[in-house]
């Protein structure tokens, strides 16, 4: 009976919290702990009413900077109650009467149930206060901004001021442009060659540079960062950092649209971020090579340290890093389109059950991101919007070749923008009607894009995966091939071979 007893009342303990207490204990202890138990029950059933009418406030809540403090000392003061509640049971249940086998039994129920609830909440703090941490390091308090023309307009920027380099340049330049009501997105690609790029007339550098950023070869876009910490902070008096503010102010002019933040990635940042996701799944489009060292006194590589092959790979940070950051035997542009691939593959890959399982290692790595301006107060909406952007294709332009004209005419040495707004407003004009056909039809819209979702595994950590299917690549042509290729210096097949190497998809 004193067996059957103790049971009971653990497992009143697990469900009722403070009932062991109320029937066979202390029963004031009982009633406050019972009170706390309905107290709790009353808010899980408030914030799944919430969740149901505007779950992104529960997602502010859970990032904002007083909010967040005060969930993890509420989860952390309950998993101590509960466990305490616990401890009081196991004392009401009087161990020493019990039959000798019944307790280790008892025993180990106890600790089972304890680590089950106390510790499920004191961990569920650990990665609040985690999470907590990282996005009070990684994004900004500042007041929340408003859609224009119905799209949030974001500027990823990628770079690499490690050694050897002036400042850091931005050598990966993308606009992520988000439909507000709908989610479709548009990726636009900026080349880090672009020259001529015009400031709005409002912008702090239009007066600097009033017919764009024309000062030759010197002013491609990606030298633009480095030109405005160095020589024109004084332009932007009250930004963190006038060069990403410069760049937002130049894509704005390419583009013909309003840039409302920006996020800067260094390239060891991104190559955790990935590994934090467990790799990303793209069909690769052409071989692309994994570049050695510069031969000193030259501006060529020694033969490449390794290659990734064509068809469906499944590529960790390091691999994912080379595939978006290569151009050896191959243009700018095609790297332009094989970053575009690489962010549409970590968009859709990033799902609900990657975050939970990986929490921890995304928020570590999220705060090697450089910085953003992306306000803290808007995390909710955003992940909301991400969620339906997600579940749909995106839209890929780049502003140049071979989009616009081709590596020979040199358009983004002389861009006409005549051509490039228009482009750009089209595709906006296009998805609205897709989606309002999609909408009659099947009451959902999916885009008309170029890349479309996959489901990501886990990478394995030394060489990307093979593609499944061997007509994926031509047979004839094997990385032993390309490697004796380039260790005898014959760049102009590599070249041949290589060309085009940044038509990928998602598969």
């Amino acid at each position: 009976m004193r067996t059957k007893r103790a049971f009971v009342l653990l497992l009143l303990t697990l469900l009722i919290p403070g009932s062991a207490q109320l029937v066979a204990g202390d029963r004031a202890l009982g009633r406050r702990a019972l009170a706390v138990t309905l107290l709790v029950w009353a808010a899980i059933l408030a914030a799944g009413v919430v969740a149901l009418v505007d779950w992104p406030l529960l997602v502010n809540l859970a990032t904002g900077r007083w909010s967040s403090l005060v969930l993890v000392v509420v989860l952390a003061a309950l998993a101590l109650f509960w466990a305490f509640l616990f401890l009081n049971t196991l004392r009401i249940i009087r161990p020493n009467l019990l039959a000798p086998g019944a307790k280790p039994a008892v025993a180990v129920a106890l600790a089972v149930l304890m680590v089950v609830t106390s510790g499920s909440l004191g961990y569920a703090a650990y990665l609040l206060n985690v999470s907590r941490n990282a996005f009070g390091n990684i994004f900004e308090t500042r007041p929340a901004f408003d859609p224009v023309d119905g799209r949030y307009n974001f500027l990823l920027m990628g770079g690499d001021a490690g050694a050897g380099r002036v400042g850091l340049r931005p050598d990966s330049i993308q606009v992520v442009s988000v439909n507000a009501e709908t989610g479709h997105t548009v990726m636009f690609g900026i080349p880090r060659n672009f020259q001529n790029a015009p400031f709005p007339a409002d912008s702090p550098m239009h007066e600097v540079y009033p017919e764009g950023f024309d000062c030759g070869d010197e002013c491609i876009i990606n030298a633009l960062y480095v030109d405005v910490e160095q020589n024109h902070a004084d332009r932007y008096p009250d930004a963190k950092n006038p060069g990403a503010e410069a760049m937002k102010d130049a894509v704005s002019g390419i583009l013909g649209i309003d840039i409302q933040a920006y996020a800067l990635v260094d390239m060891g940042g991104f190559e955790a971020l990935v590994d934090a996701m467990g790799g990303i799944t793209v069909d690769a489009g052409g071989w692309v090579p994994i570049s050695n060292k510069t031969i000193p006194g030259t501006n060529q590589h020694y033969p490449p340290k390794g290659w990734i092959a064509p068809g469906v790979q499944k590529l960790d940070g390091f691999h994912a890093l080379w595939y978006a950051r290569s151009r050896e035997f191959a243009t700018d542009y095609d790297r332009v389109q094989r970053q575009q691939c690489v962010m549409s593959a970590m968009v859709n890959q990033l799902d609900p059950a990657t975050v939970l399982t990986r929490f921890q290692q995304l928020a570590e790595a999220g705060e090697q991101v450089v910085e953003t301006d992306i306000p803290s107060s808007q995390l909710g909406s955003f992940v909301s919007l991400a969620l339906k952007a997600k579940d749909q294709k995106t839209d890929r332009l780049t502003i140049g070749p071979p989009d616009f004209g081709t590596a020979a005419d040199n358009f983004v040495t002389y861009p006409d923008f005549s051509k490039i707004h228009p482009r750009v407003q089209q595709l906006f004009t296009q998805e609205t009607e897709t989606d309002k056909k999609a909408s009659k039809n099947d009451g959902g819209g999916s885009g008309d894009g170029k890349s479309s979702g996959g489901g990501a595994k886990q990478p394995k950590k030394s060489t990307p995966e093979p593609a499944d299917t061997p007509e994926a690549a031509d047979p004839q042509i094997t990385e032993e091939y390309l490697q004796q290729l380039a260790e005898i210096g014959d760049t102009a097949t590599i070249g041949s071979l290589l060309a085009d190497n940044g038509k990928c998809s998602l598969p």
